[in-house]
């Protein structure tokens, strides 16, 4: 896709996209696309908000605080997600700049963001980051940890409305996907954010309901 515009990437993900669903007959719609900005300047996310885009997702609330106040009071109808590890000390500063949150994974942001978030009275969307490849470099909660994790997410107030993971690099994404759609299940969570630039059309035929994009969106990071 070099030399490709905005728009053009877009298409091709969306149409990638479909097409995945349709195979495990689903609808298109049934999968929400989250543009990845992080590390890209605000030129570079308004050509594809012009292209149709409404979701996007920062690493860090820092970065989001210095581009996203402009961008979403000229575009209000964007929603901002959070896929990044969060801080308990930046759980208020989230809760007021992000529509939802793809990171909770473990008990004191879980408080931090109950709190936060009864003071500011805004609630974000919550999904639990599961450690699906018990890898310890990961943010995540442990798969043994999560009943637990839940219930008190549930007990804090937070809106969760699902599990993310990010699998192991460099091995077969597949395996892990399906394990979250049967932890979710499980749990009775009814979203899925799982799948990424290498591997979103895997994610999607699993029963991803929100896949992260950057790379295929945006091109290769600087």
């Amino acid at each position: 896709m070099t030399g490709s515009s905005s728009a053009d990437r877009l298409a091709e993900v969306r149409e990638r996209i479909a097409k995945a669903a349709a195979l495990a007959r689903r609808g298109a719609g049934e999968v929400r696309l989250i543009a990845v900005s992080k590390t890209y300047p605000a030129e570079a996310i308004v050509p594809l908000v012009e292209a149709g885009q409404q979701e996007f997702a920062e690493n860090r609330v820092q970065e989001a605080q210095a581009k996203w106040p402009e961008l979403k009071g000229r575009y209000p109808d964007i929603r901002l997600h959070l896929v990044g590890r969060l801080q308990s000390n930046k759980a208020e500063e989230a809760a007021e700049l992000f529509d939802c949150i793809h990171s909770v994974d473990r008990p004191s942001l879980v408080a931090a963001l109950g709190k936060a978030t009864a003071k500011i009275g805004r609630r974000p969307d919550c999904f639990i980051q599961v450690n699906i490849g018990e890898e310890p470099q990961k943010g995540g909660c442990a798969i043994a940890e999560l009943p637990d994790l839940v219930e008190q997410a549930s007990g804090a107030g937070l809106p969760v409305i699902g599990l993310m993971c990010i699998p192991p690099a460099e091995v077969e994404a597949a395996p892990y996907f399906a394990l979250l759609a049967k932890l979710a299940r499980r749990h009775g969570l009814p979203c899925l954010s799982m799948g990424m630039s290498g591997d979103y059309e895997t994610a999607v035929m699993l029963g991803a309901t929100h896949v992260r994009v950057g790379t295929a969106l945006f091109g290769e990071r600087r």
